[in-house]
């Protein structure tokens, strides 16, 4: 974990830390880095002068259940943003909704460790797996203690975001993203 915490301070490359292994989370394919942005960008313009903001997959969240801390590619904070400093990171401990784009080399986390670990914090209303190979999104909404799913396959189709009272375009979030 030092050896870690001393590669991850020491640059601006992300890193993620599993099991015991430091596994580089920047780089990836442009439907990856365009499908992050578009999520960015749509809620951003969603939530102008509203008491929530936007964050990039730059934003590291604490979670306790799988520490450190995780990097997702895009996520909405509502009221006042709190933080927690771990070595030189500034982890935010209290996001309300998480987007993840899914690859080959981490979707398996992305379902199961680390979906876990999200859920597991007290703020998180919603959680968002978007593939990268074709228009589909697993959405987790929050009900009481339990996680609802919901998945979108089709570019006709809006996921409804209650914890920010907004909506997410399949058509919006897939705009520009050329399929391999």
């Amino acid at each position: 974990l030092e050896e870690y915490f001393a590669i991850e301070g020491a640059g601006h490359v992300r890193y993620e830390y599993w099991d015991g292994q430091i596994v580089c989370m920047s780089g990836g394919t442009r439907q990856h880095i365009d499908l992050g942005g578009n999520a960015y960008f749509i809620l951003r313009r969603q939530l102008v002068g509203r008491n929530c903001r936007t964050f990039t997959a730059e934003q590291a969240i604490k979670t306790p259940t799988l520490p450190p801390y995780r990097y997702p590619d895009a996520g909405v904070v509502c009221g006042k943003a709190v933080y927690e400093r771990i070595e030189s990171v500034d982890a935010l401990v209290n996001p309300t909704l998480i987007i993840e784009t899914l690859s080959p080399s981490t979707e398996s986390r992305d379902r199961g460790p680390k979906r876990a670990a999200y859920q597991a914090l007290p703020s998180l209303m919603e959680y968002l797996l978007v593939a990268q190979d074709a228009p589909h999104v697993t959405h987790y909404v929050r009900q009481g203690n339990d996680w609802v799913r919901s998945d979108y396959g089709s570019l006709d189709l809006s996921v409804l975001l209650p914890s920010i009272e907004g909506t997410l375009s399949l058509n919006e979030l897939y705009g520009g993203v050329e399929f391999p």
